[in-house]
């Protein structure tokens, strides 16, 4: 009876340290928990707080430009000549310039980038990925300054032979020897591909096998199922593509700055011609006073053309959306 009457204190002892070691396990895991949380929270305000940074900076740097030289004439005006004896800041050509460079890499560069994630998801080959994929993971790794340059040494001579052919004779073409608008949005979309590419296969990969199977038992065949079915279920990540695309050709400097002979023009195909970011890197280290300003208001120029790129596109993802639902 002794033996029986210790087991069980033995055991109830040990139930309650059970039931204390669970109780400080849970109180353990709720308060990592709510660290956890917190740290998520902070995490997520940066990023606001960064992007509200930057958004107040941006205004209040290039809105005295703004004013002293006076929107209309800063936003329309076509001469841009901030050091002569009587200073101009048009940037008119420079705006449509980094929107017309900008359509065309798009528009020449996400049909290519669409089509190789679509091939790199559901077409290729085991063997044929391991190929290729390495290959878009390098384009993405390659400096800026590389493009620029490979571009300066290859692509803007034959810019030059095509311009010599096909403005042969002409007493109104001012020649560019090959550093044209043309040359730039070639680089450009070529720049574009790595990004759309990575996040549209991503996509693609991500959509329930469900659909797929359920598309090819309907009797669809494997292209109707691709672009039909889903193609459509990752538009959502097909269009962050396209939106991050877009932020690095409107972004880039460098790159351009090499092949697109960075004079203030009308962006016409074999044109010399300044984007909104060449003009920044070309004149920031010499300018001061208004001139200095007017660079500053060109950033927030830049910068009020990715928001609305970005608010833009995402109203018509939400509508699409809302009308596919």
């Amino acid at each position: 009876m002794q033996g029986n009457e210790m087991v069980k204190t033995t055991q109830s002892a040990t139930a309650t340290k059970s039931f204390f070691t669970i109780m400080g396990s849970s109180k353990t895991k709720s308060a990592i928990e709510k660290v956890m949380s917190v740290i998520f929270v902070a995490c997520g305000l940066t990023a606001v707080l960064a992007v509200l940074g930057i958004t107040v900076y941006m205004i209040v740097a290039g809105s005295p430009a703004i004013g002293k030289i006076g929107i209309l004439e800063f936003l329309f005006g076509t001469r841009w000549a901030p050091t002569a004896a009587d200073p101009s800041f048009g940037i008119l050509y420079i705006i449509l310039t980094s929107i017309v460079g900008t359509f065309l890499a798009v528009l020449i560069g996400v049909p290519i980038a669409l089509l190789t994630a679509v091939y790199l998801a559901e077409v290729a080959s085991p063997r044929l990925y391991k190929m290729v994929r390495p290959a878009i993971e390098l384009l993405a790794g390659i400096p800026s300054v590389i493009y620029g340059l490979v571009g300066a040494i290859l692509l803007v001579p034959l810019m030059r032979m095509a311009e010599v052919a096909i403005f042969k004779g002409s007493e109104t073409h001012q020649f560019t020897g090959g550093a044209n608008l043309l040359s730039a949005v070639l680089v450009l979309a070529v720049m574009i591909l790595p990004t759309v590419v990575n996040v549209s296969e991503s996509s693609l990969r991500a959509v329930p096998k469900e659909l797929k199977e359920a598309s090819l038992a309907l009797g669809a065949t494997h292209m109707e199922t691709i672009f039909k079915v889903l193609v459509p279920a990752a538009k959502s990540g097909i269009v962050t593509s396209i939106v991050l695309g877009i932020g690095r050709a409107v972004g880039e400097a460098m790159a351009i700055m090499m092949v697109s002979g960075n004079v203030v023009n009308l962006p016409l195909p074999f044109n010399s011609v300044r984007f909104l970011t060449t003009g920044i890197v070309t004149e920031m280290s010499y300018s001061g006073g208004l001139h200095r300003q007017a660079l500053f208001s060109i950033g927030l120029i830049l910068f009020l053309f990715i928001m609305v790129i970005n608010i833009v596109l995402n109203v018509i993802l939400k509508k699409g959306g809302e009308k596919n639902g």
